[in-house]
């Protein structure tokens, strides 16, 4: 999830209670994750953007390098920057996301990477 996206509450509103994160292909663990100067993430997970921003590396998938991809949860639940601590399942923001994710995969066209 983008900065942006979180200050504009996106990520709060509307929460919609029959969304759940087990029927999802974990569209969020693909966003970009800007990191904010008082996370803690390991630094080993972190890479920069050609505009200087620290965000979560990804890997060649596009998923989250966090993402343990036996259990399909965050390894560093914990330590996880205050974005995705704010990024709500069922909230307007994970809808659209999902949304969009739908549509290209109807489509056919495959899940690209988005720096923001």
């Amino acid at each position: 999830m983008t900065l942006a996206a979180a200050q504009a509450g996106k990520c709060t509103k509307g929460i919609d209670p029959t969304v759940s994160c087990g029927n999802c292909d974990a569209v969020c663990c693909r966003l970009t994750v800007v990191l904010m100067p008082e996370d803690r993430v390991p630094r080993h997970l972190t890479t920069r953007t050609g505009h200087g921003l620290e965000v979560m590396a990804r890997d060649e998938e596009g998923w989250c390098v966090a993402v343990d991809q036996n259990r399909m949860c965050c390894s560093i639940y914990e330590q996880r920057p205050a974005v995705c601590r704010k990024f709500a399942m069922g909230s307007e923001y994970c809808r659209d996301e999902r949304r969009i994710y739908r549509e290209q995969m109807q489509r056919g066209i495959p899940l690209t990477l988005r720096d923001e």
